[in-house]
């Protein structure tokens, strides 16, 4: 049997790896050995990233509502304890994004949950 060099794969396979690495500072996107390490890192961070979104986000939003809820002097506990009893089902992102672009809707919440 005739030997096969492969060359075609062998190009494909470093070209396809230094297309998910363009942008990469210094040698992480020209040189073969670093790139395949930095496009498995970076895979490896968007993977945990992901989940990471997610309670960044919900952080965001306690935030938000603790500091809408100061105004009308109640801590963020205290005002999700008075949710809860009064049966608002609401959730925290809905919340806070009342609580930062509708305030007088947010208002009328508090005081309703307030009584």
């Amino acid at each position: 049997m005739t030997r096969i060099k492969g060359g075609l794969l062998h190009r494909k396979r470093r070209t396809g790896i230094l297309k998910h690495t363009k942008g990469f500072k210094w040698g992480r996107k020209s040189k073969i050995k670093v790139a395949k390490v930095a496009k498995m890192k970076a895979g490896q961070h968007a993977f945990v990233d992901r989940r990471k979104k997610k309670r960044t986000a919900r952080q965001l939003w306690l935030v938000r509502l603790n500091a809408a809820v100061r105004k009308y002097d109640l801590s963020y506990s205290k005002f999700v304890g008075l949710l809860k009893k009064a049966n608002v089902e609401l959730d925290r992102k809905v919340l806070s994004e009342l609580a930062l672009k509708y305030p007088a809707v947010f208002a009328k919440l508090v005081e309703t949950v307030k009584k």
